[in-house]
């Protein structure tokens, strides 16, 4: 089947407090959005990459590329106001209902191309495929009254992405009025009544979202991870 892989990097990077958005920051000698989107090429050299960036970015996007040399074939599209809006858009630049989808966030760059791989396979066997990893803390649930009850662990589970999708049934799911609680694909996908498969992720595949997690990607790519 076809494939394709929406990477989504819409965010301004607020929480990182750098002077562009944290798409763009370097690690290992280059953007993270280029670490990403070579994972995705380098899982199966076949999947058509769609990057989805504001459409104020795609001058400073066009530069790096060619500061980096960056040579990775994939189109850009013009994001939305929010990430369901961004991921509806790079939904309809996929010129088919055919195939299956992988929709990531561009700020993971250390998915690994096993997680691409069997998101992409179990997709195509059950409908969709979504990254998670097992809680390891303890959890607690807070009430409206201030209060806290204990919750057990074993049956909760942290989602990541990729969560790919076979074409058809995700675009069908994003036709709907965007709701609060669409918090990634995954919700959308279930309010059609369709149950998720979930498949195990990898827990080197954090959302760099602040300074922090930049200092944990530079050991990762230390530890040779890349």
């Amino acid at each position: 089947m076809d494939k394709f892989a929406i990477i989504v990097a819409g965010g301004s990077g607020t929480r990182m407090g750098a002077p562009v958005p944290k798409q763009y920051l370097e690690i290992g000698g280059r953007p993270i959005l280029m670490h990403t989107l070579e994972k995705f090429h380098e899982a199966d050299r076949g999947t058509e990459l769609i990057l989805v960036i504001p459409s104020s970015d795609f001058g400073l996007w066009d530069k790096l590329c060619n500061e980096f040399a960056f040579g990775i074939e994939h189109r850009i599209i013009s994001g939305g106001n929010s990430r369901f809006q961004s991921v509806k858009n790079g939904l309809n630049a996929i010129p088919t209902n055919e195939g299956l989808v992988a929709i990531h966030d561009g700020v993971r760059p250390f998915v690994s191309e096993e997680v691409i791989n069997e998101s992409f396979e179990r997709a195509e066997e059950f409908g969709s495929a979504i990254a998670v990893i097992p809680v390891k803390d303890s959890l607690r649930k807070l009430t409206d009254n201030g209060k806290s009850f204990f919750q057990e662990r074993q049956y909760f589970r942290l989602v990541q992405t990729p969560q790919t999708f076979q074409v058809s049934k995700i675009k069908k799911a994003f036709e709907v009025q965007e709701l609060h609680h669409f918090t990634d694909d995954a919700t959308v996908y279930e309010h059609q009544g369709w149950q998720v498969h979930l498949i195990s992720g990898n827990p080197e595949n954090i959302k760099i979202t602040t300074p922090e997690d930049i200092e944990y990607a530079s050991f990762l790519i230390e530890k040779r991870f890349f």
